[in-house]
C-alpha cells in the first residue's frame, strides 16, 4: 500500500518497519492504514504468535505525524485531516487491544504519533538514543494519540508537566516512568532481534537478558518541584505558582511556557483531568478525535505550524494571545461529542 513502512513476517514474528527516513518516519494517512490492515490480518492469523514494531534507518523512531499535511487541510476546512486522525486513532486503539504481544523498539526520536504507536504495546524498549517527547503545545495542537490516556496515569504531576512543556526524556526516564518496559544499548537490537525471531515465546526472558543501564536523566531530580508546581489543572495556577516559586528551574519552565500556545495548554490539562476517568481507551480516543476535529482548523494550529516548522521564526501570535482569553465556553466547544454519524469509533 506504501513504501513508507515495511510489513514482513519471519517466522512467527510479524514487523512493522517505518521507511520514511527523510521525515524521521512521521506518520501519513498511508502508513497508518497499511499498519492497521496488517495487524488486523496477522491477529487473525494463527501462525503469527508476536509483532515487532521498529524503524528501517535514520536516527528517528517516529517524529510524530504529517503536520504540514494536517495544516493545510486545516486551512480548508480539515476533511484530509480528520480522515487521518480517524485511521491512525483507529491502529492507536488496534494496537492497544491487541490479542498478541507487540514489542516497540523506541530507538531514537519518539515524539507524538511515535508515542501513540510505542505506548500500547506490551514490551517498549528504550535505547541511550531514545528522546521521547509529547511538544504539541508549542504548535497549538495538544497531545493525542492517546496522550489524554498515557500521561494522566503517570506518577504525580509528572504527565501535566510532559504536556505543557514538550520537555524531552531519555530513556532512562522512560523505564523509570513505566514508558518503557526494558532498556537495551542500541548495538545490541540487532542481535536481540533475530532472538525474538528464533524464540518467539521468549519474549520477556530474551528483553530481559539484555537488559542494561542507561545514563541517567535529569526529571528525577525535579519530581518535588513538579508535583508542587504543576499541581493545577488550571492553567493561571500553573503560571503563578512558576512566577513566584524563585528558583532557577522554575523561571526555566515559565519562560518555556510563554512560548506555548494558551489554548493548547488548557485543552492539555483538560484532556488529561478528564482522560483520568475514562471508562476505556475506546472512550478516550473518540473525545480525542473531537478535540483533534476542531483545533486542527483553529488559528493556533495555522499558526504553530507556520511559525515552528514552516518559517522557523519561533515567533508565533496565538489566538487568544493570554490564557484568561481562552475561556470555558471556548473549551467547552472544542470537547463538545461529535454529531452523529461523525464520531470516531474503533476499527
Amino acid at each position: 500500500m506504501t513504501d513508507d513502512v515495511i510489513l514482513s513476517t519471519e517466522g512467527k514474528i510479524a514487523r512493522l518497519r517505518l521507511n520514511r527516513p527523510q521525515a524521521l518516519h512521521a506518520l501519513n494517512t498511508a502508513m497508518c492504514a497499511a499498519m492497521l490492515e496488517a495487524l488486523q490480518r496477522w491477529e487473525a492469523d494463527p501462525a503469527i504468535e508476536a509483532v515487532m514494531i521498529d524503524h528501517a534507518e535514520g536516527r528517528g523512531f517516529c517524529a510524530g505525524g504529517d503536520i504540514r499535511m494536517l495544516a493545510a487541510s486545516g486551512a480548508q476546512g480539515g476533511d484530509e485531516a480528520h480522515a487521518f486522525f480517524r485511521t491512525e486513532y483507529q491502529l492507536n486503539h488496534k494496537l492497544f487491544s491487541y490479542a498478541k504481544p507487540i514489542v516497540a523498539f523506541m530507538d531514537g526520536i519518539t515524539m507524538g504519533g511515535g508515542v501513540g504507536i510505542s505506548q500500547p504495546a506490551r514490551f517498549r524498549v528504550a535505547t541511550e538514543n531514545t528522546r521521547f517527547a509529547m511538544p504539541e503545545s508549542g504548535i497549538g495542537l495538544f497531545p493525542d494519540v492517546g496522550g489524554g490516556w498515557y500521561l494522566a496515569r503517570l506518577p504525580g504531576r509528572t504527565g501535566q508537566y510532559l504536556a505543557l512543556t514538550g520537555a524531552r526524556l531519555n530513556g532512562h526516564d522512560c523505564l523509570n516512568l513505566g514508558l518503557a518496559t526494558h532498556a537495551i544499548a542500541a548495538d545490541e537490537l540487532d542481535i536481540v532481534k533475530e532472538l525474538l525471531i528464533r524464540y518467539p515465546r521468549d519474549i520477556e526472558t530474551t528483553l530481559s537478558d539484555k537488559n542494561t543501564l542507561l545514563p541517567r536523566g535529569t526529571l528525577f531530580d525535579h519530581l518535588e518541584a513538579i508535583d508542587r508546581l504543576f499541581a493545577s489543572d488550571h492553567l493561571e495556577d500553573v503560571l503563578a505558582a512558576l512566577d513566584t516559586d524563585g528558583g532557577d528551574w522554575a523561571a526555566q519552565q515559565r519562560a518555556t511556557l510563554a512560548t506555548k500556545s494558551p489554548q493548547a495548554m488548557k485543552v492539555a490539562l483538560r484532556q488529561l483531568k478528564e482522560g483520568a476517568t475514562m471508562p476505556d481507551f475506546a472512550a478516550e480516543m473518540a473525545q480525542e478525535f473531537a478535540i483533534a476535529s476542531r483545533v486542527v482548523v483553529l488559528p493556533d494550529f495555522q499558526e504553530g505550524v507556520r511559525a515552528v516548522i514552516i518559517d522557523k521564526d519561533n515567533a508565533p501570535n496565538w489566538n487568544p494571545a493570554t490564557p484568561d482569553g481562552v475561556t470555558e465556553a471556548m473549551l467547552d466547544a472544542i470537547f463538545a461529542p461529535m454529531p452523529e454519524g461523525e464520531a470516531w469509533t474503533p476499527a
